[in-house]
């Protein structure tokens, strides 16, 4: 059996409402997702032992909590194929960051091994089955720029401006839960529309919080505002602003690194409408 490799890209949250809270406990929210060219990577080679082998384990990450192994595994039991697969992952994307590194391993396993197990499985079905493994893995899986309400399943495709983004990753991680678990969240904003969101009605409600208890996501959203309107992604802590051009982005980047040359990171991303993942199947 051959190896192949996948993508599997970034996502920003051009912005994130949160409109309440249900009595299981989710958040009910508003969002806008947008893919970018950078992400990580993932090969599969198929074994026909049934096994899933995680040939490159994250450090810090428990085998239980490894989306793209639970994602293999959810599929395979679903399928009940007797197929397996050597998984090795080339992770570019920060945990913890609010790109959605993650979800997008685990929809591209999905979408891969449907394909290379020969499952047949419509995307729909994949979709189902990647809302178990977490809100945001259905976009994944369905490859397009949305407009997501409820927990993040209900997507309604939406076209978008693609500019360019600079992405600033700044050195911390923030823990989703403990966001969303923060007694003093914004919670109960009311709902808008796309009109409202593309006229630039839009926030990110969990900005502030996070800003507040970690320094670093405030210092990135103040310098890279010195350049263009920064906000951060998802529950963060990465922040992001778009730019016209690849040249006015990268020029950008390019102080960041001077500026913080040892602790910081970022990087140039094209805003794509289209999973680079769709073009791969």
């Amino acid at each position: 059996m051959t190896t192949t490799t996948w993508p599997a890209p970034a996502k920003l949250n051009l912005f994130l409402h949160i409109t309440g809270r249900r009595p299981d406990g989710y958040h009910t929210l508003q969002t806008v997702f947008q893919f970018l060219d950078y992400g990580d990577e993932l090969q599969f080679r198929v074994r026909e032992d049934g096994q899933i082998h995680d040939l490159q384990p994250l450090l810090g990450v428990a085998p239980a909590a490894n989306l793209t192994v639970r994602a293999a595994q959810l599929l395979q039991k679903q399928a009940k194929t007797h197929y397996g697969a050597d998984i090795s992952l080339q992770k570019r994307l920060p945990l913890g960051g609010g790109l959605g590194g993650g979800s997008s391993d685990a929809a591209t396993t999905l979408v891969a091994l449907n394909q290379l197990w020969g499952l047949h499985l419509s995307i729909d079905a994949l979709a189902e089955l990647g809302l178990q493994l977490g809100a945001d893995v259905p976009v994944f899986v369905r490859g397009q720029a949305a407009w997501a309400e409820g927990v993040g399943e209900q997507i309604t495709p939406i076209s978008l401006k693609e500019p360019w983004y600079v992405v600033i990753v700044p050195p911390c991680q923030v823990s989703t839960q403990a966001v969303f678990a923060a007694p003093d969240l914004t919670r109960g904003t009311p709902p808008i529309t796309i009109r409202d969101f593309l006229a630039g009605f839009a926030t990110n409600d969990c900005e502030a919080w996070v800003a507040r208890r970690y320094r670093e996501v405030a210092e990135a959203l103040q310098w890279l505002g010195e350049f263009a309107p920064a906000r951060m992604t998802g529950t963060g802590g990465c922040v992001f602003a778009a730019f016209d051009d690849e040249e006015s982005a990268r020029l950008v980047v390019r102080q960041l690194t001077r500026k913080w040359p040892a602790a910081w990171r970022g990087f140039a991303a094209k805003g794509l409408n289209e999973s680079p993942l769709q073009h791969h199947t």
